[in-house]
Formats: structure tokens, sequence, C-alpha cells
């Protein structure tokens, strides 16, 4: 009994199945490669959210520290000297006011946060402190934390920044 005896007609029917066989893998692994290529970026945005929301978060505590142990941003008598995360805060003037600071209801400061042993590039976050009073005298405060997975010198450039907030209001 021969059992490689091929009829006529049953040439190359094992290199179409081979074939059918490749085709089918690679299309299953092309499949799962793009999902892990997606999967990816998708956690990769997910930390970068994350590094943006602990950046505002530090720095609007770091504003409510200071305000509500010290009175720093009176509106009457800033601070004038101050620190978080190893940098000294320097009170700017908001956006759309003089260059110059001078004692308004409204504060700001930007820290850059997280740099690493070299001055390399870290994250950051701008803080924006408004008081006001209202009709019974009371003063309210609201601390407004914008973070950003993105060195400072970065924001406005950089294509991957994210941005995330916190206000906290007291």
């Amino acid at each position: 009994m021969n059992l490689f005896k091929f009829k006529r007609g049953d040439k190359g029917f094992t290199l179409l199945l081979a074939a059918i066989v490749s085709a089918i893998a690679l299309s299953l692994g092309a499949a799962i490669y793009d999902i892990v290529v997606r999967e990816v970026e998708l956690s990769s945005i997910g930390r970068d959210s994350q590094f943006a929301f602990y950046a505002a978060d530090t720095a609007a505590e770091c504003a409510l520290y200071w305000d509500t142990r010290f009175n720093w941003f009176s509106t009457t008598t800033p601070g004038t000297s101050a620190s978080c995360d190893g940098q000294t805060i320097t009170l700017e003037s908001p956006p759309g006011r003089a260059s110059s600071y001078t004692p308004t209801s409204t504060m700001a400061f930007e820290l850059s946060l997280f740099t690493d042993t070299n001055g390399g590039a870290g994250y950051c976050a701008d803080v924006t402190v408004q008081k006001g009073q209202d009709g019974s005298g009371i003063i309210h405060t609201l601390i407004t934390g914008n973070g950003y997975n993105v060195s400072c010198a970065n924001v406005d450039t950089a294509q991957n920044a994210l941005q995330r907030s916190v206000q906290l209001q007291y």
C-alpha cells in the first residue's frame, strides 16, 4: 500500500492550505498588534493626565497653605517671600493687567514641579488666587490650579500637553 499516491488534480493542495493558514495567522497577528499599540497610547495618556493632575493639586495646595497659614495672598499687603517645592514664589500680574505687580483681588504664580536633579524637564503648574467680599463683608477665596504634563517652557508649544485643573473655594 502506497500512502503517497496522488491523483493528477490533487497537486498543489498543500501549498494552498499553507497560504491560507499563513494569511489567517498574519491577520490575527496584525489585529493583536493594533490592539496593543492602542492600549499603550491610551495608558500613556492616562499616565500623563495623572501627572498633570498631581501638578495642579500640588500648586493649589501650596497656595492654600500659604494663604490659610500666613494670609500670604492678602489683598492689602500680599506676602513677599514664600516657597513651594523648593522654589520661591513670585507673584505675577494676572493676564490682562500691568506688568508690574500691584495688590489686587487676583494674584497668580507659576511653579516648575518635579524637575530632575540635572534641571531636566518636569511638569508645570500655574495658580490664580481670587479674593472677594460679599455684601456682609465676608472674604471668599477661589484658588484655581492648572497643571500640565510638560515643562513650563513647553506648555504653549507641546503637541502632547495635557491640562488638568483643581479649584479650591473657601
